[in-house]
């Protein structure tokens, strides 16, 4: 693993040598993607990055490469990446140009600047009626490390960081006996405590589960919980969206069609949500882009994704024995392909719980825009294999982005209140960030 980090690192090395300064340095804020106010249209926020990126000169490793030069000026013209040309792409042999494509099209959206939040991950159960088989957290109910937090001791664990943080991060198995007051009754023991705090809880297959448990249809479900006190989705759960590969993977989950409809539900009701995708088990390059493509298409109907945050799958105490696994370079082309697809979706995280501080410090130059954030607490990932530390504080998630010569941005949880964060200093910036709708 270090030795492919670091065949990654040259690569990634190679970038700078032929991206010329005017596109790399590491300038001051850069306010010019920041507007003042919430009265300019959507469509400037959607267009607006396009015309920033027509602007902007391209490095060598683009400059010269037909592939990727045809994609910035299909981009640039508004035309849609196919899952065609995506699957070329990410099969791309330039590496350094892929990847200085993608951050072309992350700085004309935002810039120098990359993003993290104050957070902390509190799972409620561990119990889970499903086997998925990637899946290292699940326990049955009677095992003996099973567990399932009561709303008051799921509160507890909020207390060592309820001046820290703005956001709790809650998801879980699908636990035989809860119905959706248990869900209601937690929200509101939350808000009650820590009325600030940003509720982003529930994959969609937990919201299916509860539906069911409940006999009541997603939608009254999603309006029951928002009233009290659900903020948002994070997008767990979306694997990959075919479901020949759900079937073998996490067969009796949702299928995609249901995740895509449980997401489209919660934009309806004003609930943002995050998306995913879990990569590197068994399927296909093409079947990547085929899912980036449905993401993008359900965004076109309901236009509430945030952010699209795609991770590995990590094999410790799984049963997925035929996974592939996909190595550092393979991660960084799903990232910048990601973002060079994504043309409706603003943010591309590098999820540091997953890929680790060293493989997001690499990817936050090649179309990630995004950390996540100080986590404090988390068992999913950990469970199957991440050794990425739990404690990390505001201030050296901030060296992080530093070191690799961007800009760290503090955000709340929906990117609508932001400020630069330099360790010592905070600024308040206007908003909001052109090209995030």
């Amino acid at each position: 693993m270090i030795d492919d980090t670091m065949r990654a690192i040259d690569s990634f090395q190679l970038l700078y040598i032929t991206m010329p300064l005017s596109n790399v340095g590491s300038n001051p804020i850069d306010r010019s993607f920041h507007r003042k106010s919430m009265s300019d249209s959507q469509s400037y926020a959607n267009s607006g990055w396009r015309l920033r990126l027509s602007k902007m000169v391209p490095p060598f490793a683009v400059q010269r490469d037909s592939l990727l030069s045809g994609t910035l000026r299909r981009a640039i013209a508004g035309h849609r990446i196919t899952v065609e040309e995506g699957v070329l792409l990410h099969n791309h042999n330039s590496l350094a140009g892929l990847c200085a494509l993608a951050d072309m099209i992350k700085r004309s959206r935002f810039g120098n600047h990359v993003f993290f939040n104050d957070n902390l991950h509190v799972n409620t159960t561990n119990i889970c009626t499903l086997a998925c088989r990637f899946c290292a957290f699940r326990k049955g109910l009677r095992h003996i490390e099973s567990y399932a937090l009561s709303p008051e001791e799921f509160v507890s664990r909020i207390e060592p960081y309820g001046n820290s943080i703005d956001e709790v991060h809650a998801v879980g198995g699908l636990h035989p006996q809860w119905t959706v007051e248990h869900y209601a009754n937690l929200f509101r023991s939350i808000k009650a405590r820590f009325p600030e705090i940003h509720i982003k809880a529930l994959t969609s297959v937990e919201i299916k589960h509860i539906s069911k448990r409940s006999g009541l249809p997603i939608r009254k479900i999603l309006e029951l919980l928002k009233d009290a006190g659900l903020d948002s989705l994070p997008g767990g759960g979306a694997e990959i969206l075919v479901d020949s590969v759900r079937d073998r993977i996490c067969r009796g989950k949702e299928l995609s069609k249901e995740y895509l409809e449980i997401h489209g539900t919660a934009h309806s009701l004003g609930i943002p949500t995050n998306c995913t995708m879990l990569f590197g088990t068994i399927e296909t390059v093409e079947e990547r882009m085929i899912h980036l493509d449905r993401l993008r298409v359900q965004q076109d109907r309901s236009g509430g994704f945030q952010c699209f945050v795609p991770y590995p799958y990590l094999p410790d105490k799984t049963r997925l024995p035929e996974a592939q696994l996909a190595s550092v370079n393979e991660i960084i082309r799903v990232i910048a392909t990601s973002r060079i697809l994504l043309d409706n979706i603003p943010h591309i995280k590098a999820y540091r719980m997953n890929i680790g501080d060293l493989v997001a410090s690499i990817a936050i130059n090649s179309g990630a825009d995004d950390i996540d954030g100080t986590v404090g607490h988390e068992e999913i990932m950990h469970e199957a294999g991440s050794t990425t530390r739990l404690d990390n504080s505001r201030e050296e998630l901030a060296r992080l982005v530093i070191s690799s010569g961007l800009v760290p941005i503090k955000r709340n949880s929906t990117y609508t209140s932001v400020e630069v964060f330099d360790g010592m200093d905070r600024t308040n910036l206007p908003l909001p960030i052109a090209g995030q709708v």
